[in-house]
């Protein structure tokens, strides 16, 4: 298969030895230690949410850059880990299921037009559309979540999901120890392979063209040059993709995983001053989630597309496959971070707050309500959208987390 092991040794070899200094993420990360002053301030007047969840037993999230190259290794162990575990998701729902990590993508694939610009975003997970809607979000917080409880359950995993803290990457992605393509790295780039510069939001509306890169093809270095991309594509971020037999993307098309990392999306649009932009320039819960997908027509790329796309490739640049890339993970845990910063700087008011559509695709779907459903497929039991908004157990929810 187009693995290209010797080339992987080579090019490990050669990044290791460039210096990496990561940009400036001091607004970013003062940002969000105000943040957890401001929540363990309101815990202490208000007690905590339920009887099990305080600020002393959390779980902490922690930044990449944070870890030990032996704690990235566990995490990229389990990653592979739950790629070899067998999928739970029926055959007849999923032909193409072969893992747990692929039940995860079929469930993202599944629901993309309900979720992506929709009130279920945060809670859940738009390249699409600009009115997007929190429960979107809210979605892809209990998917990570979920995610991240399958990692420690099933394959032994004893921390918990770390985060892509984007400034710090974003003025030279390629050399970051996110893609140097180390052992202890998310692996690199891929091999230089041409493709046609990709269109936002799409080719018949190309608002924004993202130059190639130097990637495209298969990765070719570190720990995930080997891995198997199943499902997808559905919408494929350019033309010479292999094609799923069948039109939901749900069918069995392994293949290798293509990136081309690219520093003209990630100097633009996820630098420090961008995520300042995102947090403090917006103060009500649909301003902060139309200006994290941002405003393609102006020009406007968004943090949340702009890490997509700078992975970009395949499934990395699929609105729908986009889980195929193990790397979507620590982006969504960064976009979960933020949005838990701009919550927790005002908690009273910016904790059980929604708006939004539960549509992307019709006009006239209902407004998102705290009462909707968030359904993870066979990953775990369907949750109310409430239950999702604190990371402390409120209104009942699984959660019990913070970010450092």
């Amino acid at each position: 298969m187009r693995f290209f092991k010797i080339l992987a040794v080579a090019v490990t070899s050669t990044t290791a030895a460039v210096k990496y200094t990561p940009a400036s993420s001091s607004i970013t990360d003062s940002l969000a230690a105000g943040a957890l002053s401001s929540f363990e301030d309101y815990v202490k007047v208000q007690g905590i949410y339920n009887g099990t969840c305080t600020m002393a037993n959390a779980a902490v999230r922690r930044d990449w850059d944070s870890l030990t190259a032996t704690e990235r290794k566990k995490y990229i162990a389990a990653v592979q880990c739950i790629s070899t575990k067998k999928s739970i998701t029926p055959r007849s729902i999923c032909p193409g299921c072969r893992t747990r990590y692929d039940d995860f993508l079929a469930t993202h694939i599944n629901q993309t037009m309900t979720i992506h610009g929709t009130g279920n975003f945060l809670a859940w997970y738009v390249l699409e559309s600009r009115e997007t809607s929190i429960a979107d979000r809210f979605r892809h917080r209990y998917f990570t979540w979920t995610y991240e409880k399958a990692l420690r359950e099933e394959c032994g995993y004893d921390d918990y999901q770390p985060y892509w803290n984007w400034p710090k990457y974003a003025l030279d992605p390629l050399d970051s120890p996110l893609f140097d393509g180390s052992d202890a790295s998310m692996s690199g780039n891929g091999v230089y392979e041409y493709h046609e510069p990709v269109c936002i939001p799409s080719t018949s509306t190309p608002y924004i063209k993202v130059p190639q890169g130097s990637g495209g093809g298969c990765v070719s270095s570190g720990p995930f040059s080997n891995f198997t991309v199943r499902l997808g594509p559905v919408s494929p971020a350019w033309s010479n993709m292999s094609t799923n037999p069948r039109p939901d993307g749900l069918g069995y098309n392994p293949r290798c995983l293509r990136r081309d990392i690219n520093p003209w999306i990630s100097t633009g649009w996820t630098k420090d001053v961008d995520v300042d932009f995102l947090v403090t320039g917006t103060s009500d819960i649909l301003s902060f989630q139309n200006r994290m997908q941002g405003d393609f027509a102006a020009g406007y790329v968004g943090v949340h597309d702009a890490g997509h796309m700078t992975i970009n490739g395949d499934p990395g640049g699929d609105l729908f496959a986009s889980p195929g890339d193990p790397t979507f993970y620590l982006h969504h845990a960064q976009i979960d971070r933020t949005w838990w910063t701009w919550q927790n700087l005002d908690t009273p008011s910016r904790t059980f707050v929604v708006a939004g559509s539960t549509s992307m695709i019709n006009a006239s779907a209902p407004n998102t309500t705290l009462d909707d459903m968030i359904d993870l497929g066979f990953n775990a039991p369907a949750i109310s959208l409430r239950k999702a908004m604190s990371t402390l157990g409120g209104a009942g929810g699984p959660f019990c987390y913070i970010y450092r």
